[in-house]
């Protein structure tokens, strides 16, 4: 049984977000059977893997960076959120005074908690720490198995290990 985490986009220009669902649901039932996945539910890429998951009846394990996550949320997603939160396990991590460090050591507990990243993402260098470049190169590192969906070229490779 495969455990499966996500990294990915939360909003860019030129995402088709049914395109790139039906990909997960593709990566899902490749690594099948898929015993968890973990996702911090953020907007975009960590909520279409989590309803791909779920619509699979794949359990998902909510990773929550920092006490105050729903505070990031703008108003018009904060109700997606909450419902999906609702349908999953939950992880509550400490969380740091750094924001952005919160948020990378959650993307890092969801790669640890893998053995395969699904990495929604064009391939660009991280714009922040914690981004999806950070937490691809880490799994590499690790020698994990890391499915990557480019949702602007429209192309699915396998990147590791090495």
């Amino acid at each position: 049984m495969t455990r499966i985490g996500i990294s990915g986009h939360q909003v860019r220009p030129g995402i088709d977000w049914v395109w790139t669902g039906d990909e997960i649901t593709k990566v899902l039932q490749q690594h099948g059977p898929v015993s968890q996945v973990f996702s911090c539910l953020a907007v975009g890429s960590d909520q279409v893997f989590a309803l791909q998951a779920l619509a699979l009846g794949i359990p998902v394990t909510a990773v929550i960076p920092l006490p105050s996550y729903a505070s990031y949320f703008k108003a018009e997603d904060l109700g997606a959120y909450e419902a999906l939160l609702a349908r999953c396990e939950k992880v509550a991590l400490p969380g740091s005074s750094d924001a952005q460090q919160a948020f990378l050591d959650a993307g890092l507990f969801v790669a640890n908690s893998a053995e395969v990243l699904i990495a929604v993402w064009d391939g660009r260098p991280a714009e922040g720490r914690g981004g999806t470049a950070d937490i691809v190169e880490h799994c590499i590192s690790q020698g994990q198995v890391v499915v990557h969906i480019n949702p602007i070229d429209q192309t699915v490779r396998n990147i590791g290990p090495f």
